[in-house]
């Protein structure tokens, strides 16, 4: 029996796998761009010319990306028998949701979906 766990936010997850008494860590890249819009007023003086803020352009973006960082996510842990996935924020409900809409035998291996603020190697 294979059972896996994943630690996930916008930058990385840490996969674990338990395979019989064989244990592995690997590190999956997430590969999402970090947008910072840039806005406000062009000069210091009043009523200078101003920059627009396309924050659909940028949000749109990072959509597809992560979408495309879950897919392989769950390439990776397609075979295993039990999956459980950690996160801080949102990012592991949103992989949970994606993987009940795209990936249904997947979806059915979860066991649960908890709330880690941060982890280690160790």
């Amino acid at each position: 029996m294979k059972n896996t766990g994943i630690w996930l936010d916008k930058d990385k997850a840490l996969i674990v796998t338990i395979d019989g008494e064989k244990e592995t860590l690997y590190t999956v890249a997430s590969n999402l761009e970090h947008f910072r819009a840039h806005g406000g007023s062009g000069t210091r003086f009043k009523g200078g010319p101003q920059d627009v803020v396309q924050d659909s352009k940028y949000l749109e973006r990072e959509k597809h990306q992560l979408k495309k960082y879950f897919k392989t996510l769950a390439t990776e842990v397609k075979d295993s028998d039990a999956l459980v996935i950690f996160g801080p924020a949102d990012t592991n409900e949103k992989f949970s949701d994606e993987l009940l809409k795209k990936h249904m035998s997947l979806s059915t291996k979860i066991k649960g979906v908890k709330k880690a603020d941060s982890m280690t190697e160790n």
